[in-house]
C-alpha cells in the first residue's frame, strides 16, 4: 500500500515540476531576449548612466518585440495543442484549416495591389490585412463545418480547410507573379516569419485579443479530454461537441489571425511544441495546453534570440529557425519509430 500510494504522489508531481520547468525556462528566455542583440544591456543601463537614446531603443524596439514573441509562440501552441485534441490527432496544427493561408493572401493583396509597408500606413495596413483575412477564412469555415453533424463536421472542417489552402495557395502565386522585384522580397520576408516589425501599437492590439483565444482555449481543456473518449461517449456524459467546436475554431482563428498579421507565418511552433509535451507529459488536455502556451512562448523566443544573434548585424528570419529545428525533429521521431503519441 505505501509503495503504491509513494508511486501516486510521483505521478502526481510531474505535472508540477513540468509547469515549474516550464516557467523557469520562460523567465531565462525572457532574460535572455530582452538582454540580447546589438544593444545589450550593459552595466551602465543597469545603472542608469546609459545614454537615453539607448534606453529609447530598448524601450520601443526590444521589449514590444519580446511581448509580440512571448504572445505569439502561446497562442500558436495553445491553438495547435486545441487543435490536435479537436480532431484527435497528433500531428494537427493551427494552420489546419487554412487560417495562415487566408493571412498569406489578404498580405499579398495588400502589398501588391495597395501599397506595401513602407510607410507606417503601410505597416499597419498589412497588419489589419492579414488579420482580417485569417478572420474570414476562420468564419467561413466555421459555417462550412456548421452544416456537418458528429464526425462528418470534422470530415467537413478538413476538406474546407483543404480546400481553402489550395485556392490561397494559388492566389498568392498569381500576385506573386504580377508583382515587381521590391514587392515580391516583401511577399517572401513576410512568408518566412519575423518579429522584426513589432511596434507598440499593433503589439498594445495583440495584448488585447490574445486573452481572449487564450482564455477560449483554455475553457474548453476539460471538455476535449472528454472528446478522446469518442462524440457518442461524450456526449452521453454530457459534452456539447459542436459548441466545443466552434468555441475551439473561434478561438484558433483569432488567435491564428492576430499573429500571422504581426509576425507572419512561423512554422512548426504549433505542431512542434505540442507534440512533445504529449510526449513527456501524456494526453491530458488539462495540462498539455497551458503547458504548450508555456513551451511555445520559450521556443520562439529562444528561436528570435539565435535569429538576432547569429548572423548580427543581420537578421535571419524566424520561421527558418522554426523550420530548421520542426523538420529534424519529425525525422528523428520517425527514425526511432515514434512518429506518434
Amino acid at each position: 500500500m505505501k509503495s503504491a500510494a509513494l508511486l501516486r504522489s510521483r505521478w502526481q508531481l510531474r505535472p508540477v515540476g513540468a509547469c515549474q520547468l516550464l516557467v523557469f525556462g520562460l523567465l531565462l528566455a525572457l532574460v535572455w531576449s530582452l538582454s540580447s542583440g546589438p544593444l545589450g544591456v550593459s552595466l551602465a543601463m543597469l545603472n542608469g548612466e546609459a545614454p537615453h537614446s539607448a534606453w529609447q531603443i530598448w524601450w520601443q524596439l526590444r521589449v514590444p518585440r519580446v511581448m509580440l514573441g512571448l504572445c505569439v509562440g502561446m497562442l500558436l501552441s495553445g491553438s495547435g495543442a486545441a487543435m490536435q485534441g479537436l480532431f484527435r490527432n497528433p500531428l494537427a496544427d493551427p494552420t489546419l484549416l487554412g487560417m495562415a493561408s487566408g493571412a498569406g493572401l489578404a498580405v499579398a493583396l495588400w502589398i501588391v495591389l495597395i501599397g506595401g509597408s513602407d510607410s507606417s500606413f503601410g505597416l499597419y495596413g498589412q497588419f489589419i490585412a492579414g488579420f482580417s483575412g485569417a478572420f474570414a477564412v476562420g468564419l467561413l469555415v466555421f459555417f462550412i463545418g456548421a452544416r456537418g453533424q458528429g464526425a462528418s463536421s470534422l470530415f467537413t472542417l478538413l476538406l474546407a480547410g483543404l480546400a481553402i489552402n489550395t485556392l490561397a495557395g494559388a492566389g498568392g502565386g498569381v500576385l506573386a507573379f504580377v508583382a515587381s522585384d521590391e514587392q515580391l522580397r516583401q511577399l517572401s520576408l513576410w512568408g518566412m516569419g519575423s518579429l522584426a516589425n513589432a511596434l507598440w501599437p499593433p503589439v498594445i492590439g495583440l495584448l488585447t485579443c490574445a486573452p481572449v483565444a487564450l482564455w477560449g482555449l483554455l475553457r474548453s481543456r476539460h471538455e476535449l479530454d472528454l472528446l478522446q473518449l469518442g462524440e457518442l461517449t461524450a456526449h452521453s456524459a454530457g459534452l456539447d461537441a459542436p459548441r466545443l467546436r466552434r468555441r475551439v475554431v473561434l478561438a484558433t482563428a483569432l488567435g491564428v489571425g492576430v499573429s500571422v498579421a504581426l509576425a507572419g507565418i512561423i512554422g512548426f511552433i504549433g505542431l512542434l511544441v505540442p507534440h512533445c509535451l504529449r510526449l513527456w507529459l501524456g494526453p491530458s488536455h488539462r495540462l498539455l495546453i497551458p503547458a504548450s502556451m508555456l513551451g511555445g512562448a520559450v521556443l520562439l523566443l529562444l528561436a528570435d534570440t539565435l535569429a538576432r544573434s547569429l548572423a548580427a548585424p543581420a537578421e535571419l528570419p524566424v520561421g527558418l529557425l522554426t523550420s530548421l529545428i520542426g523538420g529534424p525533429y519529425f525525422l528523428w521521431l520517425l527514425l526511432r519509430g515514434r512518429p506518434s503519441c
